[in-house]
């Protein structure tokens, strides 16, 4: 159903079914398609109510229809990641598409969420689909395992998934190395099983400084 189409335009090929997609993102379409404009993220009244509470953004919007959608975001790479019945916790801003058939919700991020300006919650996919992300470059997919926890600068994180437990640590970040950091730095911690995507790039945010 999701296919990438060079590294930037995501097609999305339906035979009757939906997707759901960043509201806005549509580039093209082929054959008969409808579009309607989600609530909450597609959350429904809990979902609009939790991300105005705590200020997070999230507009999605659903297609349904015959045909080939086509989807891109201001030239963002796309990675496509499938899920078996697990969860994928993302960044709102890093969400593309979702097939219809996966259900999103919030967690509870926590200080992270905080520093980042993006609320007090990250987006959360469940179930069997496919679901496709964003990054400012090519995203690199990380490994972590019980003798390899993993260390990571917030404003190049984008999702996890896997069975990973989340801590905040204070130090140094690889900014303040270089004289660009003010303040107290801090960083993700992952550990368990499982695997994290980052970019090569930071997002425009205060993270990693509080």
């Amino acid at each position: 159903m999701f296919r990438l189409q060079g590294s930037k335009v995501l097609a999305v090929d339906m035979t009757g079914d939906a997707v759901k997609a960043k509201n806005g993102s549509m580039v093209a379409y082929d054959g008969q398609m409808a579009f309607k404009k989600l609530s909450g993220g597609g959350e429904g009244i809990r979902g609009m109510v939790t991300r105005r509470i705590t200020g997070e953004q999230m507009t999605l919007m659903e297609v349904k229809g015959q045909g080939t959608c086509w989807f891109a975001d201001r030239a963002s790479e796309i990675n496509l990641v499938s899920l078996q019945g697990d969860r994928l916790f993302v960044e709102s801003s890093n969400l593309l598409a979702t097939a219809a058939g996966l259900r999103t919700g919030t967690s509870f991020t926590g200080l992270r969420g905080a520093s980042q300006g993006n609320g007090l919650f990250t987006t959360t996919i469940e179930g069997h689909g496919q679901a496709a992300i964003m990054s400012d470059g090519p995203a690199v997919v990380l490994r972590v395992s019980s003798q390899y926890p993993l260390t990571v600068d917030p404003g190049a994180y984008i999702a996890h998934q896997g069975d990973l437990r989340q801590s905040f640590q204070s130090g140094v970040t690889f900014r303040t190395f270089m004289g660009e950091g003010g303040g107290e730095a801090f960083q993700i911690r992952f550990e368990g099983d499982g695997v994290v995507y980052v970019q090569p790039s930071e997002r425009n945010s205060i993270a990693g400084d509080v």
